[in-house]
């Protein structure tokens, strides 16, 4: 089957190569045309060589087009996987370190919260330019599947104002299922499950085992549970407070709350730091530099190293190849995609991004109804979407107005700060993020204008209330394939350590 696809953001070896390899594993897709673009022509030569050499030793003819020209990637392609970090890690880091002045405390700061409404605006200026290229050059009727986040104001912004149909993907259902799984002491294959929601903030409304329904159970199995009950304490609490599992990891939930981590002297109540997603203070910017310096250290190694094997037994669980394959060979798969609602959760509105079952083959992508969530999960959900609809606003008319209107109605920042204090951190992180956000040039010359002049809220030097030092090298080589799996995985916490 002769088709193109393009992977913008190449770069990140975690996704790209992960990604192609489930593709290639479909014996249809043995002739695909490959193109790889990023901005970055280090990290795009580095994830070239080694994808191509995976390639060479499957046997297969492909050749990957490899440029920093996007508009060439996207020439003719019919799919786009997305994968891109706007900013990379330098902006990553004022994401985390700028809130923590003002005691917003946040373990990944990519979704929600002022890290990932930051995030929002810096990669919607940048995915509507790609939306653009596609229009312009691309395949007719191209699908982009986007993997970057903040996935649901991404994939709002594409949807809405792009022009170019986009699915947003992500792992998180995946992982859940397994936890829940775990728990009941079954297999993953033997627990089915309807999940649904937004993303990252999505509800097992339907857990069945054998045609049993086993969701009241939940919450005593993950009581019980060794590992969970020490890990998952923010998502137990959630289980016993609404009476549905939610897909996010403990860390990650707890940053999307107003709840776990307003107080500081509380915050080690409800994590663990086993594993940085437990709740770890920066722990996804800690694991993320980790990654890219030991890859960057360690590349030579890695192409001395068996290559990745093409067989449908090491594909990965990423939904992105197999909705390809759906589509381009008829073969049924069912996943959970974020899409515009349009009527799928009855009560979250028409226009926001949703996360739901969906089933895909030769005719398309087809949403079923869900109908109406338990309404206090549709509560949760409609908290963020109101905060993810104002920051995608923001970003695309460089609205700075309603960029701090999203920062005062995110649940964990109006927790913490004052609007004052919200004020001046937008004031700052504007600022400091200059060189991302051109659609705000008026509005941060204000913004250094005001830092300037003063008086200014007063702020603190706080590192966080869990916040671990970035590993060196030299500790990384102690634990090779440890440090291989972080750089290497798109689910950086896929294998966690025992709880601490």
């Amino acid at each position: 089957m002769a088709f193109k696809i393009a992977f913008i953001g190449a770069g990140s070896i975690g996704f790209t190569r992960g990604l192609l390899r489930d593709l290639l594993s479909v014996p249809e897709f043995a002739e695909t045309e490959v193109a790889f673009t990023d901005i970055n022509p280090h990290n795009l030569d580095m994830v070239t060589r080694l994808c191509q050499r995976d390639i060479d030793e499957n046997g297969l003819p492909i050749r990957i087009q490899a440029t920093t020209d996007r508009r060439e990637a996207l020439k003719g392609a019919n799919y786009v996987f997305v994968t891109i970090r706007v900013g990379g890690l330098e902006a990553f880091q004022t994401d985390v370190d700028i809130p923590l002045r003002y005691g917003v405390d946040q373990c990944v700061g990519d979704t929600l919260c002022a890290g990932g409404i930051m995030y929002g605006q810096r990669g919607i200026a940048v995915m509507l330019g790609i939306c653009k290229d596609i229009r312009e050059v691309a395949g007719p009727g191209c699908l982009l599947l986007n993997y970057a986040n903040p996935m649901a104001m991404l994939t709002w912004a594409c949807n809405k104002y792009g022009g170019v149909r986009t699915i947003g993907l992500c792992h998180g259902v995946q992982g859940g299922h397994r936890q829940i799984a775990k728990a009941l002491g079954l297999e993953k294959n033997e627990v089915d499950i309807i999940c649904a929601g937004i993303n990252h903030q999505t509800w097992y409304i339907q857990v069945k085992h054998n045609g049993e329904d086993m969701t009241g159970r939940l919450l005593e199995a993950f009581e019980n549970h060794p590992e969970y009950s020490q890990t998952e304490k923010v998502r137990i609490d959630m289980l016993r407070r609404f009476g549905y599992y939610s897909t996010e990891s403990n860390g990650h939930l707890s940053e999307y709350l107003p709840w776990y981590r307003k107080r500081p002297e509380e915050i080690k109540d409800w994590i663990d730091l086993g594993s940085w997603i437990n709740g770890e203070t920066g722990g996804y910017l800690r694991v993320c530099t980790e990654g890219r310096r030991w890859f960057e250290t360690d590349f030579p190694n890695w192409m001395k190293e068996a290559p990745v094997k093409y067989a449908p037994e090491a594909r990965g669980e990423e939904h992105g190849s197999y909705i390809i394959e759906g589509l381009e060979t008829g073969r049924v798969y069912r996943g959970h995609f974020n899409v515009v609602n349009n009527g799928v959760i009855s009560n979250l509105p028409d226009d926001a991004i949703i996360e739901a079952p969906g089933y895909v083959d030769r005719n398309g992508i087809s949403m079923p109804v869900v109908g109406d969530l338990p309404l206090g999960c549709a509560a949760v959900c409609q908290a963020s979407i109101s905060v993810q609809r104002l920051a995608v606003e923001a970003a695309v008319h460089g609205d700075d107005r309603l960029l701090r209107q999203a920062f005062l109605m995110d649940p964990l920042v109006g927790a913490v700060c004052n609007p004052k204090e919200v004020w001046q951190m937008v004031d700052e992180m504007l600022a400091a993020q200059e060189a991302w956000l051109p659609q705000y040039g008026e509005a941060i010359q204000a913004a250094k204008a005001r830092l300037a002049s003063g008086p200014l809220v007063p702020t603190r030097d706080y590192r966080g209330a869990a916040r671990l030092e970035v590993k060196t090298v030299e500790e990384m080589r102690k634990n090779r394939e440890e440090a291989n799996k972080n750089a290497g995985e798109s689910d950086k916490a896929l294998e966690r350590p025992a709880a601490k």
